[in-house]
């Protein structure tokens, strides 16, 4: 009898140490999915902002000298707007007068990861566009 009580309960420990680790794993996996979706969108907004940013061409060096520089001031615009509409916040360079890149970053919430302080996971995507010179599509 002796053996017998001093191994009561070791069953109920080990099963509940298996449930937090399932938990946890499936935390893992619906969050995880979630993050790697929240990192895609983050990269095709940064994609669709800098292609609004690099649409927003200087019209004086147009006319003037015929050439598709990028006006900064517009690009910087263009692509707020575009970025409000998402709810996300990003950070917009213009270089060499063509070149736009746009870093998105976005915050997702974990559902089950939360039950392990894990609270706010930030995922960020970086695009470079530039102004497309042509007469057709």
């Amino acid at each position: 009898m002796h053996a017998r009580s001093r191994e009561a309960g070791q069953v109920t420990l080990f099963l509940a140490g298996c449930c937090l680790g399932l938990v946890l794993l499936a935390g893992l996996s619906v969050d995880g999915g979630r993050i790697i979706g929240a990192r895609e969108q983050a990269w095709d907004e940064a994609q669709e902002a800098a292609r609004a940013g690099a649409d927003a061409l200087s019209v004086a060096a147009l006319r003037g000298q015929g050439e598709t520089v990028v006006d900064v001031a517009a690009a910087q615009e263009a692509v707020a707007n575009y970025m409000a509409a998402t709810g996300d916040t990003a950070v917009v360079t213009v270089s060499a007068g063509d070149m736009v890149t746009v870093t998105v970053t976005s915050v997702v919430h974990p559902y089950l990861l939360s039950l392990a302080d894990i609270n706010t996971v930030s995922v960020t995507g970086t695009a470079t566009a530039e102004p497309a010179e042509g007469t057709g599509p």
